[in-house]
């Protein structure tokens, strides 16, 4: 009898040492955290408007550009009926063969000159869709087609739980 007493009286002390823990931790035991529903559906897509990155670069190019020579002017020609004349028989009599104008070669002047080049690319999408008569807005990293898949969660609104609103 006194061996049960003992016993019995041990275990009365152990069941009260873990009972201050859970006192002591503020812990309610009637606390049930409800499992949150979650579904998939689609909405349609209402507009889809891409937003870009514009990325901007320079290097230098080089250019070149004729320089062309002026022309050298040919010697005036005398005028009138007789001079003419005169210069046709003088030119077959006289073997002295005229120099022909001979134009230099243009030369190219290059330089290195700077150009400047913008490039855009989208790096995101923002998409209005409509679901169930109601419209939203997302920026999404695809375009997303006709439908977009969405999730859909609901959970009970519990008076006085910590809400993290979106």
């Amino acid at each position: 009898m006194r061996l049960f007493c003992h016993t019995t009286a041990l275990y009365f002390c152990l069941c009260a040492f873990t009972a201050i823990p859970a006192a002591a931790q503020g812990v309610a035991p009637n606390t049930v955290v409800q499992a949150e529903n979650v579904r998939l559906d689609y909405a349609q897509v209402l507009n889809v408007e891409p937003v870009y990155q514009t990325l901007r670069a320079s290097r230098t190019e080089m250019r070149c550009e004729e320089i062309v020579p002026p022309k050298p002017l040919a010697p005036p020609e005398p005028e009138g009926r007789w001079s003419r004349i005169v210069d046709s028989v003088k030119g077959v009599f006289t073997s002295e063969d005229q120099p022909e104008i001979v134009a230099e070669p243009s030369k190219p002047s290059c330089r290195m000159v700077p150009v400047e080049r913008e490039f855009r690319r989208p790096i995101a999408y923002d998409v209005d869709y409509v679901y169930k008569g109601i419209k939203y807005r997302s920026r999404l990293a695809d375009d997303p087609g006709n439908r977009l898949r969405i999730r859909i969660s609901v959970m009970p609104y519990v008076p006085g739980q910590d809400i993290a609103l979106p």
